[in-house]
Formats: C-alpha cells, structure tokens, sequence
C-alpha cells in the first residue's frame, strides 16, 4: 500500500472524483454500512484516528468520503459537494465542520433528515495509509422523533447506490449485540454481492454476548467464516463503552 506505484495511482483516481468522474465510472473505495447502534464510528477512528462527533441516538446524516493518504506532513482538507467550498483545518475542527455541512445541507431534524450530498474529508500524515472510506448513513426499519419511517427508503436506496458498484469494497458492520436476523445489512449486501466476493464482514460489541449462549456460538462460526462465508473474511473489534 506504501508503494510509489499505488500512490500515484491513488493521487489520479482523487483527482478523477474531485473533478465529478464517479458520476460516470466507478472508483476503487471501501464503503462502510450497518443498522443502527452498529458501533460503526469506532472502527472508522481505529483507521483514520480522528473519532467524529457522535451524539447518542444521532447517526451519519449525509455521505461522508474519508480519504487517507500518506505523507510527511499531518493536514486536513475539508470539501463540501453541496457548496463546493474547500477548507484547511484540524482535528478539533472537524465537529464544527460536519454541523456546517448539516447546516449547509438544511439538515433540520423535522422536514428534512437526510441529505445524498456528500462531505469529504481527505487527511494526510505519516501514519495514514493509502485509503478511500465512504461512511453512509444507517439502515433502520423504525421511525422516530429524529427519522421519520419513510426517510428509510431514501438512506436504503442510498446504500443501494454506493455498495452495487463494482470497484468497491463493502465493510458490513453488524453488532454482537443485537439480534443477527434483524440487521438488514447482510440481506442487502448479499443481494448485491451473493458470492461475497467484494465484501467484508466486521462484527462489533462481542464483550456483549453472555458466556455459553447460542448467540455467542453463532457469532463465534460466523467469525471463523462458517456462516455467511466471505473472501476477505470476517472480523471481530470491541468497542469502548459510552463513557469511555
């Protein structure tokens, strides 16, 4: 991944989707999509280590592109699509930047919930590697005060879009905590992927699972890709509690 080679190939696909080409032609990127209360954040924090701003029952509103790229110097670019504006910033600046984007995106929390503009942040340093992450807004059946029932069409279509593309990568994240069957996202990645080919399962909250249950057995077979059977495979990552 650290190769001359890769970089620069990396560096024309970024300057292929700064100037609109994924509208047209697929770009390599690993797309990230779960259920709610997944504990998606983490393992985005584990990779690009910034945590971005979580408030409890408050998920990924909009489309969010992390580029990651290597390189001497640590900095961070901040890119809205909607208002095509750019915008140097820091770690601490990133909270504000993603309120904005919501702002900017009249993201109010009653008529409008979801938006399919996208934020792009592209972070540079010498521990980054050589990656492009889409973070999407997650899949829920349920409406509440925060999400109307029919603003679930929309986030499913949008989920639809990005993981049928063929140059992608599907991260799907499920929790150990809830029920296997009711998280829709291996339903709907195996209808796009069903050789599972293109996918990769990452399992979070294990410590959640009592000692000896049924349901720590199944969660253990699907690890060992005994189950739903991937070629990149399975994954296990323990999230940090609430107040951690």
């Amino acid at each position: 991944l650290q190769s001359i080679e890769y970089r620069d190939l990396l560096g024309i696909i970024d300057r292929l989707r700064l100037q609109g080409i994924s509208q047209f032609v697929d770009l390599p990127q690993i797309i990230v999509c779960s259920n709610q209360s997944s504990g998606k954040s983490f393992p985005l924090k584990a990779v690009s280590g910034i945590l971005f701003p979580i408030k409890n029952n408050l998920y990924t509103r909009f489309p969010t592109e992390l580029i990651l790229r290597h390189s001497p110097s640590v900095g961070i670019n901040v890119h809205m699509s909607l208002a095509q504006t750019e915008e140097e910033t820091d770690v601490l600046g990133i909270s504000r930047m993603v309120e904005d984007t919501k702002d900017a995106m009249s993201l109010n929390g009653n008529e409008k919930v979801f938006s399919t503009d996208i934020l792009r942040i592209e972070i540079s340093g010498p521990l980054q590697p050589y990656l492009t992450i889409v973070d999407l807004p997650v899949l829920f059946l349920a409406g509440n005060k925060n999400q109307l029932i029919e603003d679930s069409e929309l986030v499913k279509s949008l989920v639809f879009g990005y993981i049928r593309k063929l140059r992608s990568i599907i991260l799907a994240v499920v929790s150990a905590k809830s029920d296997f069957a009711l998280q829709q996202v291996i339903q709907y990645v195996r209808a796009i992927d069903p050789k599972g080919n293109r996918t990769l399962g990452l399992i979070t909250k294990p410590d959640t699972l009592d000692e000896g249950s049924d349901s720590k057995r199944f969660f253990i077979e699907l690890a060992q890709n005994k189950d739903f059977k991937f070629r990149l495979g399975w994954y296990v990552l323990r999230n940090r509690s609430y107040t951690t």
